[in-house]
């Protein structure tokens, strides 16, 4: 399972024109790509990582805060999170200029999973999770705040 966190000031997904995902505080932004061989263990490490994860500053400026400790700050607008799912995160261009997706999980495997690693991280960080809808054509837009972006993979547990 390999995810792309985004650190941002405020984002959307719009889906045919309908905004199904916002918020206008801090928060994420994750991109979340899943691979045949994941499992829940892997959900539940990457939900781990993000929870405690500390990337948001302190009240010196120093990244020492987590997603968990900003959640409700300024007037509840903070700690927003938002999952999109990200098939192309398992791209492979070993071959040619046109990219292969065969590492990607199919949809048996691959909407189950989404669904728990958001449930999951809802129950971790005790808030609602924005999230936009498996398989359609979305529009995501934020605003990368640092920029912070930072990659994981559940193959790679650094």
């Amino acid at each position: 399972m390999r995810i792309v966190i985004q650190r941002a000031r405020g984002a959307n997904v719009v889906i045919d024109g309908t905004r199904v995902a916002d918020f206008t505080g801090w928060g994420y932004v994750i991109l979340l790509g899943i691979e045949s061989v994941d499992t829940l263990e892997d959900v539940d490490w990457l939900v781990r990582k993000v929870t405690m994860l500390r990337v948001f500053d302190d009240d010196n400026g120093v990244m020492n805060r987590s997603i968990i400790d900003i959640i409700g700050e300024h007037d509840g607008q903070d700690g927003e999170v938002i999952v999109v799912s990200q098939f192309t995160l398992f791209a492979s261009y070993k071959k040619g200029n046109r990219p292969s997706w065969l590492r990607a999980a199919p949809h048996h495997i691959s909407i189950p999973l989404y669904e728990a690693f958001i449930s999951r991280l809802e129950a971790a960080i005790g808030h609602p999770v924005g999230h936009g809808e498996f398989g359609a054509d979305m529009k995501v837009s934020l605003t990368n705040d640092g920029p912070v972006t930072i990659c994981m993979d559940s193959r790679n547990r650094e």
